[in-house]
């Protein structure tokens, strides 16, 4: 039976897919204070295991979004994500600081190919931004699940409780692309031999710029309040918080879609990306911690979804989104180890820095695409 993106199954399959091929973007600050919390590593190592998982991933995205057209779509979601969760299942029954990079090598490798070709899918729909918006909502609902559930388990059972959790998440990726994986026809071969344009290659720049701004302060959000002293009760709560506060703005991007300009969404959000990140990395006192904390994550996931719509106008191939993964996880896979290093020899003063300094390198990137793109992506849509 042929089932398309539009279909009740195929966008189930992808939402999916979505969810938990970003995880990341869920889970960077559980994922890095569980390593240091419960395996004992410092910042820096802990930090260093999650970029192994995110290079893999950009790695095989890399390879594969070129790819995307003449790849076996459907068994490469499959098989990615089955291979990811017998890697986590591997990473939750052991300890060292070099078993675990491997295995998180191997999962992100395997995350990274099955959530290439299932973002060139999304990218090959009927409305690529509705569909992204959707599946962005799905990852809110998920996180809002996922901190609600994962900390309390992970504090109650041990740090391999986490990683059981991800195969899980893996595993259910895998069997929804059994059977359920949506398929698109295929574009002409000059479509596919096309140069991506200048302008999709700044707005995928800039993406990285955001997610890199994103990993930087939120993998760190955990043990900067623990650290100031906010008590880890606290932090626990204001995950959930950013959980609930998650569900929205996918939803709300989705809703906008035909109101705001991509363009002028971008231009706004990479300085208050970086704003944000100030008020988190600087603050003493809880409530404007928790407050900036809690919209953070909104941000990206609110921009992404008019900048996925816009690339995929620029792009029609699938091509530029199959690399969705590597330009999300380039700047993911630098921000753990980076943020550990900086904070611990130039504390979170020094983050507040790079913060602001990778933002300016964002908000470049989108003027030059605003220079570069067709009239006719400038107007209001």
């Amino acid at each position: 039976m042929h089932i398309t993106p539009e279909a009740g199954r195929g966008r189930a399959t992808l939402m999916l897919c979505h969810f938990a091929g970003m995880v990341d973007l869920v889970a960077l600050p559980v994922w890095v204070g569980t390593l240091a919390q419960h395996y004992g590593f410092d910042l820096e190592h802990a930090g260093m295991i999650v970029t192994a998982f995110l290079l893999g991933a950009v790695g095989a995205s890399l390879v594969a979004a070129p790819l995307y057209n003449r790849l076996p779509r459907a068994a490469c979601a499959f098989g990615g994500y089955a291979v990811a969760a017998l890697a986590f299942l591997g990473a939750s029954r052991v300890a060292g600081f070099g078993a675990l990079a491997a295995l998180h090598v191997v999962a992100g490798l395997a995350t990274g190919t099955a959530l290439s070709v299932a973002h060139g899918t999304i990218g090959r729909s009927a409305n690529p931004h509705r569909l992204f918006a959707m599946a962005g909502t799905a990852l809110g609902i998920g996180a809002v699940i996922f901190y609600g559930a994962v900390p309390p388990a992970v504090a109650a059972h041990g740090g391999p409780t986490l990683f059981l959790v991800f195969a899980g998440l893996m595993g259910a990726a895998a069997l929804a692309c059994a059977v359920g994986f949506p398929q698109v026809v295929t574009s002409g071969r000059a479509q596919v031999a096309a140069p991506l344009p200048r302008a999709a290659w700044c707005a995928i720049l800039g993406v990285a710029c955001m997610a890199l701004n994103q990993a930087l302060t939120f993998s760190m959000l955990d043990r900067i309040g623990v650290l100031r002293g906010f008590g880890q009760d606290k932090v626990n709560g204001l995950l959930v918080v950013c959980g609930l506060v998650n569900l929205l703005p996918a939803a709300i991007a989705g809703m906008l879609q035909k109101r705001l300009n991509p363009l002028r969404v971008a231009l706004v959000a990479a300085p208050l990306q970086a704003a944000l990140a100030l008020v988190v990395t600087l603050s003493g006192d809880f409530l404007p911690y928790a407050l900036a904390g809690a919209v953070y994550p909104a941000v990206l996931i609110f921009t992404h979804t008019f900048l996925f719509g816009l690339i995929a106008r620029l792009d029609p191939s699938g091509r530029a989104l199959a690399s969705t993964p590597a330009m999300m996880m380039t700047g993911s896979a630098i921000g753990p180890a980076l943020a550990g290093a900086v904070a611990m020899r130039a504390g979170f003063g020094g983050q507040a820095a790079l913060a602001v300094l990778v933002g300016f390198g964002a908000t470049l990137c989108f003027a030059l695409v605003a220079r570069r793109a067709h009239p006719s992506l400038k107007e209001a849509t």
